[in-house]
């Protein structure tokens, strides 16, 4: 059995960026003293979740990749000989930025990064505002705990960018994440959206027989501008293994930081019994690359 022990965290987030990385660094250290090997942070973790509205100013908190963010945290993976999944505000030139998750292996050095590739634009969620779509591909990231297939938040609604994942080799889905709900929906609503969160990403584990983490925020952030009354981000970070049975499921509405053990032979066992890679009709496949068949 190759037993990887993940650690997950989940927290609320403050205008304060050092503060917030003070905090997450304290729970870094606290799950690697415990023996986690790998550790995986929500999306945007840095600061509030700063697309709730559309201010050309808040592009000031975008960080150079590499620069003083990813010192920060390539220090903190070093320290600690953990591998660590981060989640940045990507400057990449002067009005050009993206939503990028960067990799740190245990020795500190960036493994990899990836681009989000899908980029929402709802209500409280004005994302192409900010983000340009990534282009760096759905490509996992090579680490000494294994090949992780890094994806971000809304890339998580779409089954492509998981089996494209899984075609290149990763040995498990990572996503940090940023969702909840707006105060309007209807409790009917807010449980349906939450289902719906958890049950897509459970079949991206069992259609290809992965384990699936998810870390998401929690608690209450206002909406700055005042057009709505701000988010309510709903936690349940998870963990899921390749059958996409919990292996553990985080509160809705607290801080959580835990270690979750993952065997990461058991997907070979599991693809053995449920062949869903060596059945896929690749010759009959052609029309999923057009946005609609008329």
């Amino acid at each position: 059995m190759k037993e990887l022990p993940i650690g997950i965290i989940q927290q609320t987030k403050t205008a304060d960026i050092k503060a917030n990385r003070r905090r997450l660094a304290d729970k870094v250290r606290e799950l690697a003293a415990k023996g986690a090997r790998l550790i995986v942070n929500q999306e945007l973790h840095d600061s509030l979740y700063f697309c709730q509205t559309e201010n050309v100013d808040l592009c000031g908190l975008a960080v150079d990749i590499p620069g003083e963010a990813t010192e920060y945290y390539s220090s903190l993976a070093r320290e600690n000989g953990v591998v660590l999944v981060t989640s940045l505000f990507e400057r990449r030139a002067p009005g050009l930025y993206h939503n990028t998750a960067v990799v740190f292996d245990a020795d500190g050095t960036i493994a990899g990064k990836y681009r989000k590739m899908h980029i929402p634009d709802d209500p409280a969620y004005y994302e192409k505002f900010y983000f340009t779509p990534g282009d760096l591909g759905f490509k996992p990231i090579q680490t000494s705990v294994g090949k992780l297939g890094v994806l971000v938040c809304w890339d998580q609604w779409y089954p492509e960018a998981a089996r494209l994942m899984a075609l290149a080799g990763a040995d498990i889905l990572i996503y940090p994440t940023a969702i909840g709900w707006e105060s309007s929906d209807s409790e009917g609503e807010k449980v349906r959206q939450r289902e719906a969160w958890l049950t897509v990403q459970r079949g991206h584990a069992v259609a290809n027989g992965l384990p699936v983490v998810a870390v998401n925020r929690v608690g209450y952030e206002a909406d700055p501008s005042g057009a709505t009354n701000g988010i309510t981000f709903w936690g349940s970070s998870f963990v899921a293994g390749p059958q996409g049975e919990f292996l553990h499921l985080a509160p809705s509405d607290t801080e959580e930081s835990v270690i979750v053990n993952v065997d990461l032979d058991r997907s070979e066992q599991v693809r053995r019994w449920w062949p869903f890679l060596r059945d896929r009709r690749i010759d009959a496949y052609g029309d999923i690359i057009k946005r609609f068949i008329d």
